[in-house]
């Protein structure tokens, strides 16, 4: 019997947890998985691991450098770094630094959890280097190619695939069920008070218009906790200034995205990428469009989907549904039928056009990087010879020398650290994490409202 590959996740915030490991599900499907958790201000909480539902045979907290040290300490078949693109850049650097020569080393993946609209050039550019670099759809893949190709770096890295959590059952009407309607907020979208208040008065208005309804305010967070984009204006704070308050067909809600669109007629949404979830299982979808379409929103990405609505038609009865032939470009076609893997988190991506298996490209690269005796050192395109003036900051907010070798003091050891040490520092971070938060969601916006004055 094959002896089962050792895969280790390196993930910033709950999502790229989530993302992170399904990927490897998906590229290494008999494996045994060891989670690591970036030490940084979106660090998740247990309640949040819990609500994505992924769990890792081993899961612990780390700094970039202890990293580092772990996977040239013990040896991993694969490493899926499920991190924003400067900590991605860090550990190839510091993976350049550990094998400079061609070696016996793990593969290097990495990719985007969702959607990705904003900031194309500079996280595909900190992302090089790379083994794999996941696109979810032909249209990213095309993208990232052009981006690389553009700056001359070596593109073949791109490979496409989906979004590893796209699954669940197909959508079914109502019936005699009452009608839900979800509307999916994010952390940072928009990002004003007065646009977000807005929002959820809508979606609250939409609820007194039709009290047949069930309207959910899907929540990513609670206060205090900080998810992949920081949140200064809590829905559940703005929920407490609505007008008359919510009705009673309208709450907030908490859980994972797959299991509450089991019961969803309707999702509404910004730009999240709840949406493509949603077009995936052929759930109507709205793509919000009153506070206009807009690069800062991220909405201009489903132009051409067919999804894009205001409040005021949703208000109406309008229902949206994808459009063909741009669901077949992101790589989200709906499943002709039922879902026979695992559903909600945990579930699979397919073609649903060709049937095929989405990563099976991914797999067979993994497959043969994985049968070479040697892989060459990792060849970010950044170097201190391309970008001198950039990379070095880079490395230095991750505890790292220009070279990629951790600065002294970086990785602490812990042998020889008492337990009673431990706790304590471990306690004094949670506090220094819950000061910052208090602080952006709190402090921050006071400070800024007074500014404006």
């Amino acid at each position: 019997m094959p002896e089962r590959k050792r895969v280790a996740v390196l993930a910033d915030s709950d999502t790229r947890w989530k993302w992170g490991a399904l990927t490897a599900r998906r590229l290494v499907p008999d494996h045994q998985l060891t989670g690591f958790l970036l030490r940084g201000r979106a660090t998740p909480t247990a309640r949040q691991l819990g609500e994505v539902g992924v769990r890792a045979d081993r899961l612990s907290e780390v700094t970039c450098a202890e990293f580092l040290a772990e996977i040239e300490r013990e040896r991993y078949d694969v490493v899926v770094l499920a991190l924003v693109g400067g900590a991605v850049q860090a550990v190839l650097h510091g993976a350049r630094a550990l094998w400079p020569a061609p070696a016996r080393r793990p593969v290097l993946v990495t990719g985007y959890v969702g959607v990705v609209y904003e900031k194309l050039a500079d996280g595909l550019l900190l992302r090089h280097g790379a083994d794999l670099v996941l696109a979810n759809s032909r249209h990213d893949a095309q993208r990232f190619r052009a981006v690389y190709e553009g700056v001359g770096a070596d593109a073949a890295a791109v490979t496409e695939t989906a979004l590893p959590f796209l699954g669940g059952a197909p959508y079914e009407p109502a019936g005699s069920r009452a009608h839900t309607v979800v509307f999916a907020v994010q952390p940072s979208v928009p990002d004003s008070r007065a646009d977000r208040a807005y929002l959820l008065e809508r979606a609250a208005g939409h609820a007194r218009k039709h009290p047949d309804r069930e309207v959910l305010i899907k929540l990513r967070s609670k206060p205090g906790e900080h998810t992949t984009h920081l949140e200064e204006q809590p829905y559940q704070r703005l929920a407490e200034k609505v007008p008359g308050g919510l009705p009673p067909n309208c709450r907030l809600v908490y859980g994972n995205m797959g299991e509450v669109l089991d019961g969803t007629d309707l999702l509404v949404t910004v730009s999240s990428t709840a949406a493509l979830e949603s077009l995936h299982r052929s759930i109507p979808t709205a793509i919000l469009t009153d506070l206009g379409i807009r690069e800062a929103l991220g909405n201009h990405h489903f132009l051409g989907s067919g999804c894009l609505a205001s409040w005021d038609q949703l208000d109406s009865g309008l229902l949206p549904t994808g459009d063909p032939v741009w669901l077949a470009a992101q790589g989200v076609l709906p499943a002709p039928g039922p879902d026979l893997g695992t559903g909600g988190a945990t579930g699979g991506a397919t073609d649903a056009a060709a049937g095929a298996d989405a990563y099976a490209v991914a797999r067979a690269k993994v497959a043969g990087l994985l049968a070479a005796t040697r892989l060459p050192s990792p060849a970010p395109y950044y170097t201190r010879t391309t970008a001198p003036g950039y990379l070095p900051g880079i490395l230095a907010r991750h505890h790292l020398a220009p070279d990629g070798t951790p600065l002294p003091g970086a990785a602490r050891p812990a042998a020889g650290e008492s337990r009673l040490r431990r706790r304590l520092r471990g306690h004094l971070r949670e506090a220094a994490r819950g000061a910052y938060r208090h602080g952006v969601q709190r402090v921050a916006p006071v400070i800024r409202r007074l500014g404006e004055l």
